[in-house]
């Protein structure tokens, strides 16, 4: 009886030594399974005009600008999105998009699109000028030349201020889909100003920026203003006042423009949460992918051998423990 269960642990090792041996093998030839997964394209488009230097956004617990948040964002998206996605970069100044490159997929291009979204900055706008409309008007034009959904991010500041309302979209809304990312805080904060060098000097006043927009038809209330002429001074005499100095997150504003697109709207989060508000405001593309059913025999035999040689173990210290005769 003893001679039998003495020989037993030896065969019970015998045979989870041959089956992580088994195991093995069976991960050297395991075949690769076609798995049908969802991708996206994706045009991005992150606004680099004057206000988005406004610091009234938080990054690390710290103070940041929009323009900093706009990318942390952007970067986090990328690495979010799956394999197989396509990802192609713009900005917005002035009053149109400029496509920095096309979508490019993201997993092989990883390091490029990378360090192209955390080289954005705000020394590339050639105008002062933000007509944000009509930028998302040219974003969806490119995007859809491309075949892509929009995302496009910005604070929604017009400067100088719109006169009338949004301006007229010729498209037809919801041809691209997308969304719009609103970027700031929503209590007006100022403007932060620089030299012709490039260093900040302080802030933007109210007679540095134009209050008003003075193109078109004069408002139904500039006969009321003083020193009004309909021939001199159609619009008064007198300067507007106003505070387009100071810059807020323009939700209402990104809303109804959202609306005239068949856009959708979010303000910028977290990662997740932004990722969340991509996936429902876009498109996704099916796509093959192949992927390898090695890690499954390659763990059992994993399993089998730690198994063996923790019994072992455990099995040493027992014997190692018993009393000398």
């Amino acid at each position: 009886m003893s001679s039998a269960l003495s020989h037993l642990p030896r065969d019970w090792r015998f045979w989870l030594l041959a089956l992580a041996l088994v195991a093995i093998l069976a991960a050297l030839v395991a075949p690769r399974v076609a798995l049908t997964r969802t991708a996206r394209d994706i045009l991005l488009v992150v606004d680099v005009t004057g206000s988005m230097n406004v610091r009234d956004t938080v990054l690390d617990g710290a103070p940041a600008t929009r323009l900093a948040s706009a990318r942390r964002g952007a970067r986090a998206l990328l690495a979010g999105l799956p394999c197989q996605s396509r990802l192609g970069l713009g900005i917005f100044t002035e009053r149109r998009t400029f496509l920095l490159f096309e979508p490019a997929e993201v997993c092989e291009n990883f390091a490029a699109i990378d360090g192209a979204i955390d080289g954005l900055d705000w020394h590339m706008a050639w105008e002062g000028d933000s007509y944000v409309a009509r930028g998302v008007h040219s974003a969806l034009a490119i995007a859809g030349g491309l075949k892509a959904d929009l995302l496009f991010m910005t604070d929604g500041h017009e400067a100088p201020p719109l006169a009338g309302g949004l301006p007229g979209f010729d498209a037809k809304p919801g041809d691209v889909q997308g969304l719009l990312v609103g970027v700031g805080g929503t209590e007006p904060s100022p403007i932060p100003k620089f030299d012709e060098d490039g260093r900040e000097i302080g802030f933007y006043d109210e007679q540095d920026v134009p209050q008003e927009n003075r193109t078109g038809a004069p408002p139904a209330d500039a006969p009321s203003r003083a020193g009004w002429n309909p021939r001199n001074a159609p619009w008064g005499g007198e300067p507007a006042s106003g505070t387009e100095h100071l810059s807020a997150m323009r939700e209402e504003h990104l809303r109804a423009l959202a609306a005239q697109t068949g856009l959708g709207f979010a303000a910028l989060g977290t990662a997740p949460a932004l990722l969340a508000d991509v996936e429902a405001n876009t498109r996704p593309r099916p796509v093959q992918v192949r992927v390898a059913t090695a890690a499954v025999p390659a763990a059992l035999a994993l399993f089998c051998l730690a198994v063996l040689f923790g019994l072992g173990a455990a099995s040493s210290r027992r014997r190692g423990r018993l009393p000398s005769r």
